[in-house]
Order: C-alpha cells, then structure tokens, then sequence
C-alpha cells in the first residue's frame, strides 16, 4: 500500500472513529433521556441538559482512553494482558463520570434507591450515600469496559483486514516481480549472448565451455526457483551473481572488471530474492555496456547501526539515457522493499557524479 493510499486509509478511519462515537454517545443520551422523562418524570429541558453533559464528559473521558491505548499499543498485548488493562481501565476511567453522575438527578435511572429501601429492613443493613457512588462507579465502569471491548473487537477486524490486504499485495507485488525477472532480468539477449559465447568457446576451451554451461544452469535454475522464496541470504545472492558475472566476463573479457567487498556479519543478512541481480545487471546494461572501454562494476555492502547498505557502482556515459523501463524496475523494486520492510528500507539511484552511477539499498536487520 503506497502513502498515499495509507493516509487516505488513516483519514477514513479516523472519519469512522468519531462517526461512531458520536452515534454511540448519542444513542447514549437519547435512550437515558427517554427513561428519565418517562419513568423518573423529569423535565425535557432538564434531562436533557444533564444527559447531554454526562455524554459529553464519556465522550471526552473516551477518547482520552482511547489515545492512551494507542500510544501503549495495548493491541499488541495477549487476551490475558489486555483484559486485565480493560477492567482496570474501566474502573479509572469510570470514577469521574459515576460521581458526576450521582450529582444529577437522572442518577435514580439507575440508582438501587427504591429496591434497596425495600429490602434493607429485612438484611438489616443501612445504604447510604457511598454504596449509591459506589453502584455509580461501577456501572460507568462497565459502560467502558463494554466499549473497550467493542474497541479493540474493531480495531482486531481492522488489522486482520489489512494484514490480508497486505499479504495480496506483495504476492501480486512478488508475482508481478517473476514475470519482470523471466522476461527482463534474464532476457532473451542475455540468454543469446552467453549461449554464443559458449559455442565459441566450444572449440577452443572446452573446459571454460563447461563451465560457462554449469554457471548459465545455476543463474536459470535459481532465478526459476526464486519464484518459491521471498528473502535469501545475501552470500546465497552473491554466489549467483558470481555466475552471472562470470558469464558476462567471458563476453566482455577485459571491458568488465569486478570488485567485491562483502564483510562476513553483511553476508548473512536476508536480502529481497534476486534483488541484487537486478542492480547488478542494470549496472552493465546502462554503464558497462554502453562504454567502449568498459568499467569497474564495484559491490559493497556494511552493516551499520542495525541496517544494511548494499551499494552496486558502474560508470556511466557522459549523458546516460536511463531508461522508462529501468525507472519502473527500480519502482518495483522499491515497492516490494515497502511491503516486506515498511519505510524502513529505501533504494536509491545515486546519478550525483558525473561519469558515475551508484545503486544505493537500505535494509534493516531483522531480529
């Protein structure tokens, strides 16, 4: 989901967030006032006034509840943790509008006044005043714990919803990734070049025609089996980028040079699958490629502070002409990275340098 999808996203949730509490609250108040003009006989204006305050004050007193669970991710807590907050809850939060309640004169709609009158006599117990603030307190605090529950019954609909919703997009983002890298990652002029550079080296090398046949099985063979992975570590992502710039070596001999500086606490970090490929085939196909006297193609990567910085440089001609095509490969590269990592991951086309080109990847360490 792109940002602006979220914040629309956020926005109608929010818009959904009031609408129900003001529905809700005003249901509240509605049913309460029909009750105290009717059974307590209380005036329209009155009741009215006193009910549309205590609505008020629940409503506030809600919302305030509600921003505190959020910034406590309360969400993210198990059933046990989470029902015990929500009694708790309750009871802090239903305090104030019991005791504000107790002071109105709709407090006998739900006041135990006339039947504990009834039967004090035969219990031989006096209740007064504390045990009506009391019975206040208590049923405010159910009045919240009931709309916890109904909270965090929506807000688990609403995350299961977009869990789904996530998952669909990045295996259509995933699905929409193989279909690029059969057709584009390893084309068919890919495929052509190195099987003419075999045919040549047939006669004359046998040896390296073998080889250049084992390294072109593995890179199909692992780009065909991509489909059934979504992260790989980055050494098993070099080992096929090896193959393949083995491959383009034999084609471009002395034009393509390598250099490769992979750290061993970098190499164990999980990477997109046949990201890497990608950067580094764009890499000889728009710089390498393009120059007469070829390049240095330069993969690096470093862990630092908990992320990993994979960057593949080339040089490039003087006025490149990167093309639509290579901008929405990197597009797609950059909205699968948001999928599996969220904000957290970046990649970047560095074109700063005149005669150089940098792919700059951003992955955070999982832990």
């Amino acid at each position: 989901m792109n940002d602006t999808h979220l914040t629309i996203a956020k926005s109608k949730s929010q818009q959904l967030y009031w609408i129900y509490q003001i529905i809700g609250w005003g249901l509240w108040t509605v049913a309460r006032t029909v009750g105290a003009v009717t059974i307590l006989r209380l005036p329209w204006f009155k009741a009215t006034l006193e009910l549309t305050i205590l609505s008020a004050m629940g409503l506030a007193l809600s919302h305030v509840l509600r921003d505190y669970v959020r910034r406590h991710h309360w969400s993210d807590l198990s059933i046990p943790q989470l029902t015990k907050r929500i009694v708790i809850a309750g009871l802090v939060v239903g305090t104030p509008l019991g005791i504000v309640t107790q002071l109105t004169d709709v407090a006998e709609l739900q006041n135990l006044g006339p039947v504990l009158k009834e039967y004090a006599p035969a219990l031989n117990v006096h209740f007064g005043v504390p045990i009506q603030y009391a019975h206040q307190i208590v049923n405010s605090a159910l009045l919240y714990m009931i709309w916890l529950a109904i909270y965090f019954t929506a807000v688990g609909l609403r995350e299961y919803r977009s869990a789904r919703l996530t998952q669909s997009e990045l295996a259509r983002a995933l699905h929409v990734a193989e279909l690029r890298l059969l057709k584009s990652q390893l084309n068919p002029h890919f495929l052509f070049n190195a099987l003419n550079t075999v045919r040549s080296l047939i006669a004359d090398n046998p040896a390296r025609a073998q080889s250049a046949v084992t390294r072109l099985a593995n890179t199909l063979r692992y780009s065909l089996s991509s489909r059934h992975s979504e992260l790989v570590t980055l050494a098993q992502e070099l080992e096929i980028v090896a193959d393949y710039l083995e491959l383009e070596s034999m084609r471009f001999e002395d034009r393509l040079r390598i250099e490769q500086h992979v750290p061993a606490d970098a190499a164990g970090v999980p990477v997109p699958v046949m990201l890497l490929q990608t950067l580094v085939e764009n890499a000889i196909k728009h710089g390498i490629a393009e120059l007469p006297s070829g390049g240095l193609l330069r993969v690096s990567a470093v862990v630092r502070k908990d992320v990993l910085i994979l960057e593949v440089q080339n040089p490039r001609p003087p006025a490149p002409s990167r093309s639509s095509h290579e901008g929405v490969g990197l597009r797609n590269a950059n909205d699968r990275l948001r999928l599996l990592y969220g904000a957290r991951a970046s990649l970047d086309l560095d074109l700063s340098k005149p005669a150089m080109a940098t792919a700059r990847l951003r992955i955070p360490l999982q832990r």
